[in-house]
């Protein structure tokens, strides 16, 4: 069981109790060895400075060393430091802070978030989200009007306890004891569970990578194996740290919040799939050319495309030609060009967004293989049809049954042993997470299409030759690497 640990300057005036959470001098926090045993605490640091090298950053620094889960950790407290990242941070919920400030008659305004909450309810959302980017206990956000009347964040700072006023107090108690109380600190299983696993997924996603019913076969997995499992949104950024490990089970992108997420978990020592590095490798169509073409693994005739070489791109390879976005997932970004003026245009829409766009040559087949692959074991091999009347696994044009193709699932044994030793070699290119290699059978030779972190993972499709099997052995791999790091 988790516990938590108010770490402040001098207990003694300490203005706020909360419920469930043991209060502790910072020094003694730092300094006393029954704090560097392996317990598992959460830190929350309230020290009034976080100044580089003082008692407040030393609380957030070995707390993470000693993988208490430090809130701020000294990435957030760095950041702080960065107008850069200030700026940056504040253009991702650029129209939040519009719609949310839109009512405003001042040019400036003052936003104090305790425990992601503020005390006008009309701001919960803002806070949320902020406290999502700077996850820390008490923070002032302050906004400003750019010349052209929009607001924009213009600083974000911790508070210190002695600045909460005096009529804010019971609400930041309040506040407190509410963020404690939440499902993930406080869990209704009569089941004793050794460790937490967060999966994250997006309600809204139209082709997540699991369904429903999937999702709900690795809840029982990980069950049995003594894992306690919560589903979460990007929402629940602030809390990753009250877990030991992140599943990620809705699309990936570098420039999405699975990104962030997976980054963060890191940092926080957790065990997470897809780790960071295999989503950023994944994610650009631009890197896993390069790679396969350099460890000389088949893959279509491959150019990348930039306004220097465009012209000569048809010549080379033939039309109609396939044209990606380098991170393009899911047929999305992905287009064919049947005849040069479609080319022109379609690489001209897509060259507005990059530097570089993927050319591959035009290999039409029945259907695709993915092998989907972990810690180097292929765990299973299916085949995608195309969607009917179409060139593609997806096709976004249509809804219904038209939308996708039929699939089939063979036991690894049963798939062409050129197939699933390419795929196995393709991935360990990438890393040792969860991948799913795509590939086509040309001639009898495979040839690898693409690599995807965060492969589907649907029941009745992938799990059809596996069943309950196929979750568990995803769960074993999260037991095994989590009890490494404890």
């Amino acid at each position: 069981m988790t516990t938590f640990l108010l770490a402040v300057d001098n207990p003694d005036r300490w203005p706020l109790q909360i419920p469930g959470v043991e209060i502790v001098a910072a020094r003694k926090y730092l300094a006393d060895p029954a704090y560097a045993q392996p317990r598992r605490y959460k830190v929350i640091n309230m020290c009034r400075s976080y100044r580089y090298q003082s008692v407040g950053y030393y609380v957030s620094l070995l707390a993470g060393a000693r993988d208490h889960r430090p809130l701020p950790n000294v990435s957030t407290i760095l950041d702080f430091k960065s107008q850069s990242i200030i700026r940056s941070v504040g253009g991702e919920v650029d129209e939040l802070i519009q719609r949310s400030l839109h009512p405003l008659q001042s040019d400036r305004f003052t936003l104090s978030i305790y425990f992601a909450r503020n005390l006008a309810k009309r701001y919960d959302r803002l806070c949320r989200a902020l406290y999502n980017l700077f996850p820390s206990p008490l923070l002032r956000a302050q906004f400003a009007r750019d010349g052209a009347g929009r607001w924009a964040l213009a600083n974000i700072s911790p508070i210190a306890s002695s600045d909460i006023p005096a009529d804010h107090r019971e609400f930041v108690r309040e506040a407190a004891t509410a963020y404690f109380s939440k499902p993930v600190f406080a869990r209704k299983s009569r089941k004793t569970h050794r460790f937490d696993l967060a999966i994250l997924v997006d309600p809204a996603e139209a082709t997540p990578p699991s369904n429903e019913r999937a999702l709900r076969n690795f809840e029982k997995a990980a069950d049995a194996l003594g894992i306690a499992t919560e589903t979460i949104t990007a929402d629940d950024y602030g809390r990753l740290s009250a877990f030991d490990a992140l599943f990620i089970r809705r699309t990936t992108a570098v420039n999405n919040q699975t990104y962030r997420f997976a980054r963060k978990a890191e940092a926080e020592n957790m065990v997470v799939i897809d780790d960071p590095l295999s989503i950023l490798r994944c994610a650009n169509k631009v890197f896993l050319a390069e790679i396969l073409s350099r460890h000389g693994i088949a893959a279509p005739r491959t150019l990348i495309i930039h306004r220097d070489n465009l012209e000569s791109v048809p010549d080379t390879l033939g039309l109609p030609l396939i044209l990606k976005q380098p991170d393009s997932a899911f047929s999305h970004g992905v287009v064919k060009a049947a005849d040069r003026a479609a080319y022109l245009t379609k690489i001209e829409e897509l060259l507005q967004g990059s530097e570089m766009v993927i050319g591959q040559e035009f290999l039409p087949t029945p259907y695709d293989w993915r092998v989907g692959i972990l810690e180097g074991k292929a765990l299973y091999a299916c085949r995608y049809y195309m969607a009917r009347g179409h060139w593609q696994i997806y096709n976004h044009e249509k809804k219904g049954r038209d939308f996708t193709g039929n699939a089939d699932t063979l036991a690894v044994e049963d798939a062409p042993p050129a197939v699933i030793d390419t795929a196995l070699r393709a991935a360990a290119l990438v890393g040792n997470g969860l991948y799913g290699v795509d590939l086509k059978e040309v001639d009898g030779k495979p040839i690898v299409i693409e690599i995807n972190d965060n492969p589907s993972i649907d029941a009745g499709v992938e799990d059809d030759v596996l069943r309950d099997r196929l979750y568990e052995q995803i769960m074993r791999v999260f037991l095994r690497r989590m009890e490494a790091k404890r």
